[in-house]
């Protein structure tokens, strides 16, 4: 509902093994921020990008993602890299890339950057919360859970609050 698309790409030479690294979302915020460390130091580089409300809002949500993984790709792949991005087909010019349903929970690379976006964008959420304190961001990260609905509910929705995102408002 609220703060950017966030996107991670990384790079290896060489695909590691790390049990500890595995789809961002089947894993505690503990596990994750190791892992997250664990990638940033392993991996031969990572790249962050950002895609904030006003682009989302415009382009819509598929379109904000596909191009994030554009711009990390343009970033790391060096040519005749193999590139695995999870479930977004990138368009023309990228067909080379495999893009898998649910290629976090099958390929490593698609796992570790999952884990250093899940934790860069939850660290800005965080963040972003001690600004706009009446929708518990630093609870919920932006997701619609019935805190933050109650925020919008009670607040209207912040400059941070993508319009594209439908909101049911809180029934007591």
């Amino acid at each position: 509902m609220a703060g950017p698309v966030v996107v991670c790409g990384v790079r290896f030479t060489e695909i590691p093994h790390h049990r500890g690294i595995r789809d961002s979302k089947k894993i505690s915020e503990t596990r994750r921020n190791l892992a997250s460390q664990w990638v940033r130091q392993h991996c031969d580089a990572w790249v962050i990008v950002e895609v904030w409300p006003e682009v989302i809002d415009r382009v819509n949500i598929l379109e904000a993602t596909r191009r994030a993984m554009r711009t990390a790709v343009g970033s790391l792949n060096r040519g005749g890299d193999a590139v695995v991005v999870d479930a977004v087909n990138l368009g023309p010019g990228y067909e080379s890339i495999l893009s898998p349903i649910k290629a976090d929970e099958r390929y490593f690379c698609v796992a570790a950057a999952s884990n250093v976006a899940k934790v860069h964008r939850d660290a800005l959420m965080v963040e972003l919360a001690t600004s706009y304190p009446w929708w518990e961001w630093e609870r919920n990260k932006g997701y619609g859970t019935p805190g933050h609905l109650a925020g919008v509910a009670g607040h209207g929705r912040s400059c941070l609050h993508r319009r594209s995102f439908r909101c049911s408002p809180v029934v007591p």
